[in-house]
């Protein structure tokens, strides 16, 4: 791969921090206890939000960034933003949101949008030729990432990103066994 400053941040830097902000959320969610308040339903949006950007995550490690691939990045990353407010709408309601929770929130919504924007500005052709742009034509294709990035470096971030996606699947697990524990509720009207 070729040694870019854009690159260099976006392995070095931005990966690293989102995978952090992600433990450190998982770190909040478990003192709050997250499966005695907002439960497994706050469990399973963090699971979707964990998709959402583990695709992109997948296609940028993997795939040659193009129009296609920058497209669903976008797109990707408009739906990881309505799916974090309805999160912290839902889980408002029904737990205490810290301060501290509330930055590593922010953390989690910036990362992605800064890996974007790099990845914007290294494939700079293919994005303005989404917009009609002839500095070159919109590739529409998925191929094998030609640039290929180092096997550890896709190692330890796979592996990461794993553990984080575990301890939310925990997450899940604990509020599905809290909610069996839980009374059965009324029926009435």
């Amino acid at each position: 791969m070729p040694v870019d400053s854009t690159a260099l941040i976006l392995m070095y830097v931005v990966v690293p921090v989102w995978l952090l902000a992600g433990l450190a959320d998982w770190l909040c969610h478990r003192a709050t206890y997250i499966e005695r308040t907002s439960g497994s339903r706050e469990s399973r949006l963090h699971l979707l939000m964990f998709a959402e950007m583990g695709a992109p995550l997948l296609a940028a490690l993997f795939l040659e960034v193009n129009a296609l691939v920058i497209t669903f990045m976008i797109v990707m990353f408009l739906v990881h933003e309505a799916t974090s407010f309805w999160d912290v709408s839902y889980a408002s309601r029904l737990r205490r949101v810290s301060p501290f929770e509330q930055h590593v929130h922010s953390f989690l919504e910036i990362m992605p949008l800064l890996a974007l924007a790099l990845i914007v500005a290294r494939y700079w052709p293919q994005f303005l030729a989404l917009f009609g742009a002839r500095e070159e034509a919109p590739r529409f294709i998925l191929r094998w990432n030609p640039e290929k990035l180092p096997p550890l470096y896709i190692a330890g971030t796979l592996g990461c990103a794993a553990l984080i996606g575990g301890l939310y699947l925990e997450e899940l697990a604990r509020g599905l066994k809290a909610e069996g524990r839980a009374p059965a509720r009324s029926g009435g009207a």
